[in-house]
């Protein structure tokens, strides 16, 4: 068949698909709806979305774009389209030819590959349309589901369709190498999507993302980016590097004289947290003898490292926020690396990892390894990205996006008092590229640790679950 026929024929096929859309019954009704709960989800409200193959535009419409732009090649669907949905822009339009001239925040194509004469033409297009900062967001089919779907469509609980391309998630990892596209994350959903109550929620919320049944899941969900360019970064962008500190007295000294300056410039914002020694004063003093540094101190009013960290950000400045620990168990020489992975866009979330290089004698407890490594694995099975180590107290990513993470805080909860899950659940719900740099963990030279292994690990674990729900089996 040649690419006009291949056209023609499906344009027919969309425009009578359309002409029933308003029937929809059993299958179709609860698919869409879940499928908007997922995606509303992940993508805030307020963005710039274009979706390729938006159908009647209710997806788009779902998720209240600033400025929502729909390609369909259908004139039926795209005439219901503006009917539904005035205050957004329909385009009639193929899929693999048009070209708005702007770029967009967010780019969607949900269950469109699969009815593509050219995936990678159409890919190619929507980066176009894309900066390194744009989530494109795809869905499709398993290639498992070819005949429970057509038998759904004989008995008129899901539209038809006509052949479909089956493409495995090889493929589109392929497909993603071949058009400079990165995977961020993935996963799947809808093991059983006819509703039956109870029945419904059960299979996909929770079935669905286990072994084996994962293996029979309908839909394979993909968030991909531009990659980076290859390029240095040049130091335009401003540093600041928070320190909480409590009973620190004995490092804050070497602080000073062991940060690097990095960007333009890089300020250190400490946070003192009612220590018993006299670490406020030693900082003071610090400050004192190095006017050349641009250095602030705060005393914290609440408990606990997250909501020390917290306080550091919003008294910062900078356009790249850093975490040191101020035990220098993480040398503060490491930092410039840090710095080089955000600012080139290899990564948005830069997370040190102290589990690869062989640790100091003392460095860290074996017990305390365990319940790292147990977490780990955890968080890398519930996130979607790999990472290795969520406790390493050095975390880095940009300002802007950490502005996205306060925002959406209340989806989480705000129990956690260390701030790194706070900052990993928000960095997953915002589709930022993680990014894990090995360091090597230093023994302390000053004090002792301020964490509770078995107080903390069970209030760790109980975070595992909580975020579980909010983000695994959502």
């Amino acid at each position: 068949m040649k690419q006009i026929d291949f056209t023609r024929q499906r344009i027919t096929h969309w425009d009578e698909v359309a002409k029933k859309w308003g029937n929809r019954i059993g299958l179709g009704r609860y698919y869409h709806r879940r499928m908007t709960k997922i995606y509303r989800f992940f993508i805030a409200r307020d963005l710039k979305i274009l979706e390729l193959g938006c159908g009647q535009g209710d997806l788009l419409a779902a998720l209240h774009p600033s400025r929502g732009v729909g390609i369909d090649f259908s004139p039926e669907m795209i005439a219901r389209a503006q009917s539904k949905h005035s205050g957004l822009q329909f385009l009639c339009s193929d899929a693999a030819d048009f070209d708005l001239q702007e770029k967009f925040d967010v780019i969607i194509l949900s269950d469109l590959i699969n009815d593509l004469w050219d995936v990678q033409q159409v890919l190619q297009i929507a980066a176009r349309h894309a900066t390194e900062r744009t989530r494109i967001f795809i869905n499709f089919y398993n290639r498992i589901w070819d005949k429970p779907l057509r038998l759904s469509q004989k008995l008129r609980l899901s539209k038809s369709t006509q052949h479909q391309n089956w493409l495995a998630p090889e493929d589109v990892l392929n497909l993603f190498e071949l058009t400079d596209l990165q995977l961020i994350r993935r996963w799947v959903d809808f093991l059983f999507p006819l509703y039956l109550p109870l029945i419904s929620s059960f299979s996909n919320r929770f079935l669905a993302k286990l072994w084996p049944f994962r293996l029979m899941a309908l839909a394979h969900f993909f968030v991909a980016r531009k990659k980076p360019e290859p390029t240095s970064p040049a130091p335009t962008e401003t540093v600041s590097v928070i320190i909480a500190a409590r009973n620190e007295a004995g490092n804050i000294g070497e602080i000073f004289s062991r940060v690097p300056e990095m960007g333009k410039w890089t300020e250190l914002i400490f946070i003192e947290g009612h220590s018993s020694d006299d670490t406020y004063t030693a900082i003071e003093k610090e400050i004192a003898r190095h006017p050349q540094r641009r250095a602030s101190l705060f005393r914290q009013p609440g408990t606990g490292k997250g909501d020390a960290v917290r306080i550091g950000f919003e008294k910062s400045s900078g356009d790249i926020l850093m975490v040191l620990d101020a035990d220098l168990t993480v040398i503060p020489e490491d930092l410039p690396r840090f710095y080089q992975a955000l600012a080139s866009g290899k990564g948005e979330f830069i997370n040190g990892v102290r589990l690869v290089y062989p640790m100091e004698k003392h460095a860290m407890r074996f017990i305390n390894q365990i319940g790292n490594k147990f977490f780990s694995l955890a968080f890398t099975w519930l996130l979607g990205q790999p990472i290795k180590d969520t406790l390493c107290g050095t975390k880095v990513l940009h300002r802007s996006d950490y502005l996205q993470i306060q925002k959406n805080r209340s989806c989480f909860g705000d129990f956690d008092p260390f701030g790194d899950f706070d900052l990993i659940f928000g960095a997953t719900k915002q589709n930022l590229k993680m990014i894990d740099l090995p360091i090597r963990y230093r023994d302390r030279t000053y004090g002792k640790t301020n964490i509770q292994r078995w107080k903390h690990g069970w209030l760790l674990l109980r975070m595992v679950l909580f975020a579980a729900g909010r983000i695994k089996f959502i």
